[in-house]
């Protein structure tokens, strides 16, 4: 597997950060959207991707705020910003030779949920499938119905505020939908094997649309 750091410029000030992954054959690419406060380097988000490296699935953690934007509140929740960056982050990578014949997921948590959601219903089908990990999706609530996606919430049961919060979202999706709510599981999912069935399902739902949906590129 190559693994690399890359910089991708936004604007002409603002250069993102961001660590990419790419198995042997890649078959699909995840692209990660964090929460506020967290940052491609989460372990939790590194962990889930490693999940998705083992089945030939490419990942891409990136940043969509600067170290300075990431300090002040108004921009961690500017969701149309964060909407932009991601859109403008996807369509910058798929650009590379290695993944233009793949189909591209998108893996949010938290704000980066909704901003996941928000940049799939603007990409025109460009997006296969999302999955939302404790998702902000009532912060978008309007862009709901726009998702043509198959999409996947995933919650825990210790965090009952964000239970509500997904399942009046859910109500709002019109695509392929499922919420999973993961008992005995907290906001993080830090308690014993939580994370790792978290992956497992994520994983399950992008084989389902980005593997199969797999068209390899014909060799004349």
């Amino acid at each position: 597997m190559k693994t690399f750091e890359i910089h991708i410029k936004i604007d002409a000030t603002t250069i993102l950060k961001a660590n990419l992954s790419i198995p042997d054959a890649p078959q699909a690419l995840v692209i990660f959207a964090h929460g506020s406060g967290s940052s491609r380097l989460s372990i939790r988000n590194r962990h889930v991707a490693e999940f998705f490296n083992t089945a030939h699935i490419a990942t891409l953690l990136t940043d969509l705020l600067t170290d300075e934007e990431d300090q002040r509140f108004e921009t961690r929740f500017n969701i149309p910003m964060l909407t932009s960056r991601l859109v403008k982050v996807t369509n910058y990578i798929i650009q590379f030779n290695e993944f233009r014949d793949l189909s591209v997921g998108y893996f949010g948590a938290s704000t980066g949920a909704a901003s996941a959601l928000q940049a799939a219903s603007e990409l025109d089908g460009l997006i296969s499938a999302v999955v939302s990990r404790g998702g902000r999706p009532d912060l978008i609530v309007d862009c709901l119905s726009k998702v043509e996606a198959p999409t996947l919430f995933i919650v825990g049961s210790l965090d009952p505020e964000i239970v509500d919060m997904n399942q009046m979202a859910f109500q709002e999706l019109t695509c392929d939908k499922e919420l999973k709510i993961m008992e005995g599981a907290g906001h993080l999912f830090e308690e014993n094997g939580c994370m790792d069935q978290l992956a497992r399902w994520a994983l399950d739902w992008f084989t389902k649309h980005l593997i199969l949906n797999y068209k390899p590129s014909l060799i004349l």
